[in-house]
């Protein structure tokens, strides 16, 4: 038995590449149909969803599928000529692509706004969807203009992430790396990209930022030849772009331990004009609800002083992504139930939270379930005036980490961030081990952050 070198084979079973399954046509299809109501399924729309999935195939895949088949990488070839079963992306897809065909085609009783249709879909995904469009939104009606800085742009999750960043009209990225390497990558990964790719180590360049930094940190113990030298660190140049004007965010992390991008930064650009401390928050999505944890990567060990600061950064953050503000002060204790310094600490807090801005609901000290249960806190703490929180800040680092970990892994939230607030500049951090999806949601929130400071 012979097979031919040149023979692309698709089957039906699931241990073989591109299984043909039915999950990828008859769901989308009749959602698509169904949605515009069509009076019946034509060959024009078939061949519609044909055409979608062959499409989708030429996209780079999330990791989410990568890791569901054990797979380090799937791109458009022999082995990858159809989407994954299992692939989230079918839908957004396919079922558009069906009902603009069934429009076009006349078996439509119902016509609706394409691009409208494509968020509604993202939107019955849940709230963790929702909430991805609404920042991907967001930054996208900068025009896509805003330059964005990637410090580990040789890293394949970094240019996946930055593809996407272009192609979604989110930004414009910039890749800090060797080019021949960034470019060997990108064959590798069968990406259609050609990046903007900026090297640290070229000399011009890094001439000018050293005398530049060693301008600004020279009565801080800097001297001129190691303020060359440090420019060759892309933790310090990426930073230093912003400065002279040459970008208009940063983004770095994945190979990073976070204070190693947060320290340069600082010395760089300073905290935002009238606050004293950088924060760090979580937008945290449980079931249909969001929350905000802070500090979740930041302050130790914060003062009353601190909180204070901490949870007006974080109201004021989640006004720009339409979340109204309510505000809980976390402790063990509930409104004076204990005598403890630390718990004092809270009830300090809350109660100049309260003086300083009394346009924020806010309320506290107050125990995790009495914020987030409403009928707990109206049985017990009627005077309260916060019920539903959905800012909890935190006492300690030590609190607000764990947490938002523990719910993430055991409790199944969905975690966004961490969103830096606080900083002089947009300059965000990722977490080691992201995945390529929340690369590109801190980019859209380091678009955001540019937008605002226009």
């Amino acid at each position: 038995l012979e097979v031919r070198p040149d023979c692309i084979i698709a089957t039906g079973r699931s241990d073989y590449p591109n299984q043909v399954n039915n999950v990828l046509g008859f769901p989308f299809i009749f959602r698509g149909a169904l949605d515009v109501r069509a009076t019946a399924i034509n060959e024009e729309m078939k061949i519609a969803a044909v055409k979608a999935l062959a499409d989708l195939t030429k996209e780079d895949v999330p990791d989410s599928v990568l890791r569901a088949y054990n797979k380090e990488t799937m791109k458009f070839g022999r082995e990858y000529i159809i989407p994954a079963a299992m692939d989230p992306r079918v839908l957004l897809w396919e079922a558009p692509a069906i009902a603009q065909a069934a429009m076009d085609s006349g078996v439509a009783r119902k016509m609706i706004d394409i691009e409208e249709y494509k968020q509604e879909l993202a939107f019955r995904q849940g709230k963790g969807a929702r909430m991805h469009h609404l920042i991907m939104n967001r930054a996208k009606s900068s025009g896509g203009t805003k330059r964005i800085v990637f410090e580990e742009g040789e890293e394949a999750k970094i240019i996946r992430a930055a593809y996407r960043v272009k192609e979604e009209g989110i930004g414009q990225p910039i890749l800090l790396g060797n080019a021949d390497r960034i470019k060997e990558k990108i064959k590798e990964l069968g990406l259609k990209y050609d990046p903007v790719i900026i090297n640290p180590r070229n000399k011009d360049r890094r001439e000018k930022y050293g005398e530049a930094y060693y301008a600004m940190r020279q009565r801080k113990g800097m001297t001129q030849t190691y303020a060359q030298e440090v420019m060759r660190r892309s933790n310090v140049f990426a930073p230093m772009m912003l400065h002279m004007g040459e970008a208009d965010a940063v983004v770095s992390g994945l190979t990073y331990d976070y204070p190693d991008v947060i320290r340069p930064a600082l010395k760089i650009h300073h905290t935002t004009e009238g606050v004293e401390k950088v924060a760090g928050l979580y937008i945290m999505i449980i079931d249909s609800r969001a929350y905000i944890f802070a500090d979740t990567t930041v302050n130790i060990n914060p003062s009353a002083e601190d909180l204070v600061e901490i949870a007006t950064l974080a109201a004021n953050f989640a006004k720009s992504i339409e979340i109204n503000p309510r505000v809980a002060f976390l402790s063990f204790s509930d409104f004076g139930s204990t005598d403890h310094p630390y718990s004092n600490k809270v009830a300090k807090a809350a109660k100049l939270m309260k003086e300083k801005h009394p346009e924020i609901p806010s309320d506290g000290e107050m125990q995790a379930d009495t914020a987030v249960v409403a009928n707990f806190i109206e049985e017990r703490f009627p005077f309260s005036t916060v019920r539903n929180a959905n800012i909890l800040i935190f006492p300690s680092l030590d609190a607000a980490n764990i947490s938002y970990k523990l719910l993430s892994r055991l409790g199944k939230a969905k975690a966004i961030g961490p969103i830096l607030v606080g900083i002089g500049a947009p300059v965000h951090v990722l977490q080691q081990g992201d995945e390529v999806d929340d690369i590109v949601k801190i980019a859209a929130v380091a678009v955001m952050d540019a937008m605002s400071r226009d």
